[in-house]
């Protein structure tokens, strides 16, 4: 599109983003998106695939697609998946036919990732837009880890140290955001000022997938 043309920068369907809500475990990255989700705004929200069985609460097709080791493998042959990794030894993968839909279809795509798979989706994609959520301090984190209570010690143990890891790869993202305990509200404010102000760039971001 000519630069010199105006166009209406509240128009998300000119130019849909691709953000990718990241951080540590524990940080509150699922429940940042969830409460988008509450809000209605009318972003397409991607589904990760993953291995792992589910946990309490947790429903297939919304909070994850849960598949076998097999059926993983399979797409991953198939080349169905933007991006794929083994997390603390479970697979997950973001399933590429949803986002390029979406995207096609003019709406904004959120994804929730850990750090190794942001990095991957952004040297795949480089005008995707990458978040770090990180929580106050380092103490408020390990906290959150352990009222989890869905891990060993030993593995809270192994979540601090790749945390520590994933701190240190913090200029790979565009922005950060604290997502402080009791402020959840805050944080997704911060999300959505992010992606409005995105949609008023001059030079708009050409996402292809």
């Amino acid at each position: 599109m000519d630069d010199s043309v105006i166009r209406d920068p509240y128009d998300p369907a000119l130019h849909p983003l691709l953000i990718v809500i990241s951080g540590p475990s524990g940080v509150g990255k699922d429940s940042v998106v969830e409460r988008l989700r509450e809000r209605g705004w009318p972003f397409h929200f991607v589904i990760t695939a993953t291995s792992r069985p589910p946990r309490p609460k947790e429903v297939h097709g919304k909070d994850y697609f849960f598949v076998s080791k097999a059926e993983f493998e399979r797409m991953i042959r198939d080349e169905e998946l933007l991006e794929h990794a083994v997390v603390y030894g479970q697979h997950k993968g973001i399933p590429k036919r949803q986002v390029r839909e979406a995207l096609e279809s003019g709406k904004d795509v959120i994804m929730r990732l850990d750090v190794q798979g942001a990095s991957t989706v952004k040297s795949i994609v480089p005008e995707a837009i990458l978040v770090f959520l990180s929580a106050s301090s380092e103490e408020e984190l390990i906290e959150r880890l352990r009222r989890r209570r869905t891990d060993t010690e030993a593995q809270v143990q192994q979540r601090i140290e790749t945390t520590k890891q994933e701190m240190e790869r913090l200029r790979e993202f565009d922005y950060i955001i604290i997502n402080r305990d009791n402020a959840l509200d805050q944080a997704v404010n911060d999300v959505m000022a992010i992606i409005r102000s995105e949609h008023c760039r001059v030079r708009p971001r050409h996402v292809h997938v």
